[in-house]
Formats: C-alpha cells, structure tokens, sequence
C-alpha cells in the first residue's frame, strides 16, 4: 500500500491519496470526523482516492485509529509535499515504516559528545537528556543518582519492553599530585592508556574546569631520542599537564587541583558528508543514545500506537560494569540493548547496518527475542549481519546480574577502534534506529511472558527448526 499526501486548501488541511481497496475501511472511519472525500484527481494514481481533512489535528487523530490500516502521521504543521510510505501487513495488522530524521540524530550526537560524561559524572547529560525528553513530550521518571525510565505509551500496560543505552563514557580520574607538577592519573572504565596519549582534557576541580593534556613520561623525542618509542605503555607511564603554572605539588594545590578530580576526554567530533563516517571518542554508547531518541521522535512524529509499553532506558554507570541493574522494574519482560558492536578481525560487525549480538562475554542472549530482530530486519529489508563477543558485556548482563528474570537482546552500529578514537558510519546509526521503531510495534515476543510465573501452557515449544525430538539414544 502507498499513501501520498499533498497540498490542500489551506496549510492546516491534510489530503490524502490512498489504494481504492482501502476505501471501504478509510471511509467509515473518516465518517466520524470533519472530512470529505472524493474522486481522484488527475495526478493521483488512477486506482486511487483523495481525503480531505479540514482539521490537522484530526488527522492525527484518524491516523491513530485506523487498526488495520493505520497511517503515516507528519507532525509538523509544513508537511504538505510530497512523500511516500509502504506499508506492511504483519500479524493482521500494518507496521509502520518510519522516517529516520538523520539531521536530528546528527546534530542529537554531536550535542551529546560535546557534554563532558566520564562514569561518576554525569549530572549534566542526564539533565540534557531529560530537557530533550520534554521537547518531546516524552514523559520520564529518574533514580536517586540520575538513571533515566522514560515511557511510550502502548495499548497495553502490562508487561512492559524497555530499550536501553548508556550515557557515561570512559574518564580518568587524578590520582596523585607528582612532584613535578604533573598529574597521576587513573582510569575510568576499562581502556588502554595508549589511547590517552596527547589527548586534550577537562579537569573538574570543587570549583573550576581546567584544560590539560595526557602525555607519555618521555614526551619529547628531541630529550629521549628512541625512548620515546621503546618506554611502556600503561597508565603508570602517562601523566596529566595541567594548563596552569605548577612545578611542584604545593603549586597543583595552590591552583584548586586535587586527588579524586574527575578527567573528561574530548570528543574530537568529525562528520564527513561525502562518505558518512563519524569520528570521535565516546560513540560507544552515545551513539546508541542519539539513535534511541531519534527513533523515540519518529514515533512520537508518526503517533504511533504502540501495542504494549515501551521503556527507554539511559544508564549512567555501564563503564564500570552496574549499568541497567538500578533502572529495571519486575514488569519488563524484555530488554533490548542498544550499543556497539567491534569492528576487527575475528569479528563478523560492519560498520554499515545493524551488527545483532548472538552473545557477549557472560553468554547468550535470549534466542527468541534476538530472534524476532533478525527476523524484523529480514522482513524491512535492513542490512544487517551476526556477531558474537568475547571480550565484551553489555547492560543486558546487568539486568540478568542483579536477579531480573527477563529476555534480552543487543542490537549494535559497528565501531571500529572501540574504546579508543572510535569511527562509525550513519547508515548503521539510521538502520539502527529503524530496526528500533519496528520492534517496539511488535507484539510481545512471547505471549506467556505476560506473566512472571505460571504453568508450561505457551511457552516456546521449539528453538530454531521444529523441534525433532531427541537426538541420543
């Protein structure tokens, strides 16, 4: 099915241009509201018909209820060009296939990479997030320390899904004022200092932020000649130049620095537009947070009924290993991780479509749920493609870890140089967020995990092929 939408006789108006098989359907429902229809026109397909509406609110209202054929809303006031949308038939009803607004998401990821979030200190995104939330309309709840539960309504309330990304990235933190007026540090998260090296920072002492930079013992080539090649690489052997006058540490002190004060990394964002690659620090996982909002403002755009409801989740201490173990409530039955997938050899993630993790360092994931993803892309057509992880955990294992009985899943955009100066591609940022808008119009993944204990009636009866019986004597 293809739905165009033009100009009508005033900007507040909404024509549509619909299949003559869903007349029938269309037209009882628009019978309940200020509208007229009539033949098409002469630059409609031929086996089309137009539908007027006088109100754009009511619009949205018609695209809502529709059910089984359940329409693209625009949400803006300037949506009269032209555009198409298909539609498929799934489970007896339609899925909306959204449009992914990319400049959003961009402009969303660069904001966050601009806003210093090293695991311990993350104040200051959690309010970006909950500012960006409202714009939406999104309504949220927070934990003591600032993990975020927002919620999109579905038809049902309970049991719930949720989606979840993290918002903390890998920091350091001072750990010694040197005698030479340098700075010890340790790190935040788990990362080679190799990565630190000639890094610009943000020192945040108890009242001021000052500028430094990660340097190796022996910096200068024209000092330590092949030194410089051949010294150890590890955090003992880098040390922190803080932007200010200081010899000693009586000088560090003097100037507000302390031990315990949080490092922040920059960024270093760079977008090339010819080839769509995105350079920076810290896309592992605020990529994934720009995604989930993208996705969250096309459902919101298209006023997309969901069936049950969704949870979006934004964690602030997955670097260091707790992650979702906080945010979770008893009534999620299924979680869906949003992160990053390794690009290297040995591993199957690409840097283009979504990487789906069969399984990370704690183990596999849920076969159903990762399951109906594949399956969801396969059935939209999106490019993806497997991975598993060795050496790498996720938020999913943080909610197994501290006791939720619940199915998970992980979904990725491919990095390459994880944890270090990372790149990633916007195709797999934007298949990403489309796989995520997919899924949340899913029905439950299985229908007796509605309830958190109860009898075998439901469940699976077969992983995979059907199941054959058993396969030993």
């Amino acid at each position: 099915m293809r739905i165009w939408w033009g100009r009508c006789s005033s900007k507040s108006d909404l024509q549509l241009k619909v299949c003559k098989t869903e007349f029938t359907t269309i037209k009882r429902i628009l019978g309940h509201f200020d509208c007229h229809c009539f033949e098409t026109g002469p630059t409609a397909p031929p086996t089309g018909l137009d539908f007027e509406l006088r109100c754009y609110e009511t619009a949205r209202l018609l695209y809502r209820l529709v059910g089984p054929c359940i329409l693209r809303a625009p949400a803006r006031a300037d949506i009269c060009g032209a555009g198409t949308l298909g539609l498929r038939k799934r489970q007896g009803r339609s899925m909306i296939v959204p449009r992914i607004d990319t400049a959003y998401l961009l402009e969303t990821l660069e904001t966050l990479l601009r806003i210093p979030s090293p695991t311990g200190f993350t104040d200051r995104i959690v309010l970006f997030v909950c500012r960006e939330l409202d714009r939406l309309g999104i309504g949220y709840e927070l934990t003591r320390r600032g993990a975020i539960r927002a919620n999109l309504p579905g038809r049902q309330t309970s049991p719930d899904r949720a989606l979840v990304v993290h918002l903390d990235t890998l920091g350091a933190m001072v750990r010694e004022l040197k005698p030479n007026g340098r700075l010890g540090l340790a790190p935040i998260g788990t990362w080679s200092a190799r990565f630190a090296e000639g890094a610009r920072t943000t020192i945040f002492t108890d009242n001021m932020m000052l500028r430094g930079t990660v340097l190796p013992l022996k910096a200068s080539g024209h000092t330590f000649d092949e030194e410089v090649d051949t010294q150890p690489v590890g955090w003992d052997h880098v040390e922190l130049r803080a932007d200010v006058p200081a010899d000693n540490e009586r000088d560090l002190r003097a100037r507000g620095l302390n031990i315990g004060d949080f490092v922040a990394f920059d960024s270093g964002f760079e977008f090339d537009q010819a080839y769509g690659y995105i350079n920076a620090r810290h896309l592992d996982d605020k990529a994934g947070a720009a995604a989930l909002l993208a996705a969250a403002r096309a459902i919101v755009d298209e006023a997309i009924l969901l069936p049950i409801d969704c949870h979006l989740l934004f964690t602030i201490s997955e670097e260091v290993g707790s992650g979702a173990s906080a945010v979770l409530h008893g009534d999620v039955a299924e979680l869906v991780t949003v992160d990053n997938g390794t690009t290297a050899p040995g591993q199957n993630s690409k840097e283009t479509g979504v990487t789906i993790g069969m399984r990370d360092s704690v183990g596999p994931f849920d076969y159903h749920l990762t399951h109906r993803l594949i399956n969801l892309a396969r059935e939209f057509r999106i490019p993806h493609q497997r991975d598993a992880f060795r050496y790498y955990r996720c938020d999913s294992a943080s909610a197994i870890e501290a006791g939720n009985d619940i199915r998970t899943a992980l979904i990725c955009f491919g990095v390459d140089a994880s944890h270090g100066y990372e790149r990633i591609h916007l195709d797999a940022l934007r298949s990403l967020a489309l796989l995520t808008t997919l899924y949340v119009q899913s029905d439950l993944t299985v229908a007796r995990d509605s309830r958190r204990l109860g009898p075998v009636d439901g469940f699976p009866e077969a992983q995979g092929a059907r199941d054959p019986g058993p396969v030993e004597a």
